[in-house]
């Protein structure tokens, strides 16, 4: 019978050469890697039936590069991308939200966009893209005015600051936003170059004394805009 050699892991000691779970992990990890790899230079050589495959592929990776192949080759619409914004999985969710800014779905999308507002691993990127999508439809500019002012993390608020100054709608909301914390009252102070008003030159006026120097830079930045034209 052959001998048992032994190695030492961190932990105890096995005897070589027996399963070990992760190995197997590191195994599957480095195949869904290759695999990835591998649609990735697909979309680079415009082969469209390996990335078509691939968008039906069991592993969540591959589908996100599958995605990505897709946009580069020029395929992906609105109509492929909606499956793929109720994906399981959160990687496949969130690189669909990202690929709905570049391909400007507009309103084929913004409703389905908008719902993933709910979702907290999802809801940055999601405020993003409604803002480049340009859709100002009420229940949009409701639900990103209600995320920019309630919710718990402090980057999702921003985010949907940023997507009301880009979209130039819920001057209020942005308004309330300046008396945030410093990260959320900076892009609050930048939006408000797309408004105007009294409450807007009193929110400019106030940003100049903030404690944060890049709040105050911000509105100097503004005002400065505002007296050379």
């Amino acid at each position: 019978m052959r001998p048992y050699t032994y190695v030492v892991t961190t932990s105890k000691v096995r005897p070589s050469g027996t399963y070990h779970p992760r190995s197997a992990q590191k195994k599957q990890r480095l195949l869904a890697t290759n695999h990835s790899t591998s649609i990735i230079l697909a979309g680079f050589d415009g082969d469209i039936s390996a990335v078509q495959q691939a968008l039906r592929a069991s592993e969540p990776e591959s589908r996100c590069a599958a995605l990505g192949a897709a946009h580069r080759i020029g395929f992906l619409d609105s109509a492929t991308l909606r499956p793929f914004l109720a994906d399981e999985s959160t990687d496949v969710k969130y690189r669909a939200v990202e690929l709905a800014a570049r391909i400007q779905a507009g309103s084929d999308l913004a409703p389905d966009i908008c719902e993933l507002l709910q979702q907290p691993d999802v809801a940055e990127v999601a405020a993003f893209t409604l803002g480049e999508l340009g859709v100002t439809q009420p229940p949009i500019v409701e639900a990103l005015s209600n995320q920019a002012l309630t919710h718990d993390d402090p980057l999702c608020r921003e985010s949907a600051v940023a997507a009301l100054g880009a979209l130039e709608t819920g001057r209020e909301t942005v308004l309330q936003a300046t008396s945030d914390i410093a990260t959320v009252r900076r892009r609050a102070v930048i939006c408000l170059a797309a408004f105007e008003g009294p409450e807007v030159d009193a929110a400019l006026q106030r940003a100049l004394q903030d404690r944060d120097w890049q709040v105050r830079q911000a509105a100097e930045d503004l005002l400065a805009i505002e007296e050379e034209e």
